[in-house]
């Protein structure tokens, strides 16, 4: 633990560990069975920090990078030089084509206003196997829909990849794998980071990874298998001793059974730090666990530190990896990264 405030720094920071980033994408384009590997750095970079990201993933040898709109890929292309940035959302209204920036038009009104927008210009498109979301739904789905598109890279989506045994997987992956038979287009994408895992039927040319990389355990096959990249640190406000029978909190979740020294955190849910981890949570004190006492505040929270040597302006790491946070706060993987707020000092690694 280290004092605080002297540096002008503000009470919350986010380590950012990019080795074990690269690490991770790294594994998963290993296990991608020969095909492309591509990264999902949509939701800046699920909310590490996209320009980072992205940096660190082309030094690494990722070149292809899936965002949402063209805006958003349009702030990447200065970083991505050499590569190829996907915009998933398609061409909206009123968006313009941008050099280097390739669309994944998802309806035939998309392709459409593409054919009309840039004749010519390579574009992806998405099929719906059966998630309704985004794509051409594949009862609808025709060839002849495609006819004079460039096309690149067909996609589909899977609904329930991280779940090995749902049925719908090996569905989607017989839908697809049906139109891909029929279109023959240079290239055909599946398989996210869970997707990954199903092995070599679900790989096809491409693979666009995204939880997976930034540490998250998509699939039971990659538990074990990927590093913790995100760790939050919150400064410690004050140290107080709480008597017995007293309460700590909103509500009075926690109520002292001994005298116990409390330390209160400048974090709390306005910083993504979720209501779901009250009386739940962890933090590292000296290399030690000591437990969340307490309701979650928007931005405070309290932790029963013991006989830990903590003092106001000393730093604890926020105990931060995802499976785990996932499971005790009842909060997805995904949340629990992009929910991560503004207010962290963003430090990479």
């Amino acid at each position: 633990m280290t004092p605080a405030g002297a540096n002008g720094d503000g009470p919350l920071r986010l380590d950012i560990d990019l080795q074990a980033l690269t690490a991770n994408w790294t594994w998963f384009r290993d296990h991608s069975h020969g095909a492309v590997t591509g990264a999902a750095v949509k939701a800046n970079g699920y909310g590490l920090g996209a320009d980072a990201v992205v940096t660190a993933l082309a030094g690494a040898g990722c070149r292809e990078f899936f965002v949402t709109t063209i805006e958003e890929a349009a702030r990447l292309l200065p970083l991505a030089d050499g590569c190829t940035v996907y915009a998933l959302h398609g061409l909206r209204p009123g968006e313009k084509p941008i050099t280097g920036i390739v669309p994944v038009l998802n309806s035939q009104e998309q392709i459409a206003r593409w054919r009309e927008a840039a004749p010519g210009r390579k574009c992806d498109v998405m099929v719906d196997t059966g998630m309704n979301r985004l794509g051409i739904g594949w009862r609808e789905f025709e060839t002849g829909m495609l006819d004079g598109l460039n096309l690149g890279t067909l996609h589909s989506h899977l609904a329930s990849a991280d779940e090995p045994d749902n049925p719908l997987n090996d569905i989607q992956q017989r839908r697809f794998q049906e139109i891909v038979a029929s279109v023959r287009p240079p290239r055909a994408a599946l398989a996210g980071s869970a997707g990954i895992c199903r092995g070599p039927d679900f790989a096809f040319g491409m693979t666009r990874p995204g939880l997976g990389i930034y540490g998250g355990v998509p699939h039971p096959m990659a538990a074990g298998c990927l590093q913790q990249v995100v760790r939050p640190q919150a400064e410690v406000l004050i140290v107080r001793h709480v008597a017995v029978g007293d309460i700590v909190g909103y509500n009075g979740m926690w109520r002292a059974e001994v005298g116990t020294r409390v330390a209160v955190l400048n974090i709390g849910y306005a910083d993504g730090y979720r209501r779901g981890f009250s009386n739940e949570g962890q933090v590292l004190v000296g290399g030690e666990r000591r437990p969340v006492i307490g309701r979650i505040s928007m931005d405070l929270t309290t932790v029963d530190i013991g006989n830990a040597p903590v003092d106001e302006g000393d730093w604890v790491e926020v105990e931060y990896d995802l499976p785990a946070a996932s499971a005790v706060s009842g909060q997805s993987q995904y949340e629990l990264l992009t929910g991560l707020g503004h207010r962290y000092q963003r430090r990479y690694i």
